[in-house]
């Protein structure tokens, strides 16, 4: 029997993301029955699984197995390319094709992953979600304070994010808002999906018009709010699907696009302006396009030359 007392850095946190993280190399899904059998006290209580933390709370942890043989691999344990550190959180150029964490058919993440590198962290917790397929900044919280002060920055729209997308056709605005609320779905396979629903969430876009070559067009994207899948949708619902997006995208492009050297979904979360959630100083992280998709823009100036360049325009 294991006892642990609750600090002010676990308070605030569920119950069940608690024992995932002290229970490292247990099942989950062992994690779960002993918190639905009643064998996890908290006070000398039971409590299910949504259960919150506070500081002071004694959790009483019962003798636990880890994983048996032919249970699934263990979680690798993987660094990524670091744009910001400090104590109170850290930034990730997170890479393209992997999942920010496990679940969904998928058995780990960038958190999972994470945290086994780094098994002396106290506290390692993911502040936003990026799409598997979308690359770029991604902020994990090292502290349950600047986790809460993260999380109300999203919610709130204090926070600057920006997006690079190259999108099929000739985009003409300079800059054009997309507002459109969205909704989420799942198919009959049970795969998530968002559509344009006047009755949804309500969603803003900004977009504007970086560069332009016959056919194509890259644009910068800054979202207002966080909806799941919003750029995808908002710019596909406009008749300017993202190249290589496998879910809402034009699916013989794709099918041409990965014989041209363009792999995955061409979108990438490129710049974050923030208030650091302790101090309060003005941020501003950065991740260039990787090289796939750098190598995609370079292929489309040897084909052709750019119609539109806006790095290229004077500056007032």
């Amino acid at each position: 029997m294991v006892r642990h007392v609750v600090d002010a850095e676990d308070a605030g946190q569920r119950i069940d993301n608690f024992l995932l993280r002290v229970c490292k190399g247990v099942p989950k899904s062992h994690v779960y029955r002993i918190l639905r059998s009643g064998e996890v006290r908290v006070n000398s209580k039971r409590v299910d699984q949504t259960y919150r933390l506070t500081e002071h709370d004694e959790v009483r942890i019962p003798p636990i197995r880890t994983a048996e043989p032919g249970a699934p691999a263990a979680v690798p344990a993987l660094e990524f390319a670091i744009l910001y550190e400090d104590e109170a959180f850290l930034a990730i150029n997170k890479p393209a094709g992997i999942a920010v964490h496990g679940g969904s058919g998928v058995s780990f993440g960038v958190i999972e992953s994470l945290r086994r590198a780094r098994p002396q962290a106290r506290l390692l917790e993911l502040a936003h979600r990026l799409d598997r397929e979308t690359s770029g900044i991604l902020l994990i919280a090292k502290k349950r304070s600047a986790l809460t002060a993260l999380h109300d920055a999203f919610r709130d729209g204090a926070m600057d994010k920006r997006y690079f997308a190259l999108v099929k056709g000739r985009w003409l605005n300079p800059v054009q808002h997309i507002r459109l609320a969205l909704t989420k779905y799942l198919t009959e396979s049970g795969e998530r999906r968002v559509s344009v629903d006047p009755d949804g969430k309500t969603a803003h876009s900004i977009v504007e018009l970086e560069a332009r070559w016959p056919g194509y067009s890259l644009l910068g994207v800054r979202i207002k709010t966080g909806r799941t899948h919003q750029i995808r949708v908002h710019l596909s619902a406009s008749g300017f699907p993202i190249a290589g997006d496998e879910k809402y995208g034009d699916f013989p492009l794709n099918k041409a696009l990965r014989k041209e050297g363009l792999p995955r979904m061409f979108l990438h979360a490129h710049s974050l302006t923030l208030n650091h959630p302790l101090t309060g100083e003005r941020l501003q992280i950065e991740a260039p396009l990787p090289d796939d998709l750098a190598g995609f823009v370079r292929r489309l100036d040897q084909q052709h030359p750019r119609e539109f360049d806006r790095a290229a325009r004077p500056q007032p």
